[in-house]
């Protein structure tokens, strides 16, 4: 008669353990990205910008991508930074974009700027600005980022047509 009452238990404990033991794992390695749609306000240069998101103005920097300098008081104009600003206030200005986060990356830089992909429709703008040579890629601190491998090949394409900054620097 125990054994009757016991029973039952036994059971649904074994088929508690079936299922938690043949669960796949979480994957480590998922990134995670959020999207916000911003007005673009200004372009600083090829890889910053300022937007209208909440009612606020923020500074974006791009993620992945340095394209040339043109307002660093350290360092002169470097070549193709003119025209790297350039295209990007062509494309970027007044225009509703949508800032895509990366959960590899710091939400922020050390100058309070956001850390985001940029995105027109489905453009990914950042790569954009590679394959048409007006940015290096660019790895912050070695972390691997959601878009790297494309962001690599989009140089590497660029580079190999001259375009842009390769082909005039």
């Amino acid at each position: 008669m125990k054994y009757g009452k016991i029973w039952p238990h036994v059971v649904f404990v074994i088929l508690v353990g079936v299922f938690v033991f043949t669960q796949p794992p979480p994957k480590n390695n998922q990134i995670i990205s959020a999207k916000e749609t911003a007005g673009v306000l200004k372009v600083v240069d090829g890889d910053t910008i300022e937007v209208s998101l909440s009612g606020r103005t923020e500074r974006v920097r791009l993620i992945g991508i340095d394209s040339p300098e043109v307002l660093d008081d350290r360092k002169p104009i470097q070549c193709f930074g003119e025209e790297a600003s350039n295209k990007a206030k062509e494309i970027l200005t007044g225009k509703t974009i949508t800032l895509q986060s990366d959960s590899t990356q710091e939400e922020r830089d050390e100058y309070a700027r956001l850390l985001r992909y940029i995105f027109l429709d489905s453009l990914n703008f950042n790569e954009l600005m590679l394959s048409e040579g007006y940015a290096r890629e660019y790895t912050f601190k070695g972390k691997i980022y959601k878009y790297q491998t494309e962001f690599i090949q989009a140089e590497k394409e660029a580079r190999k047509e001259n375009k842009g900054l390769w082909g005039a620097c």
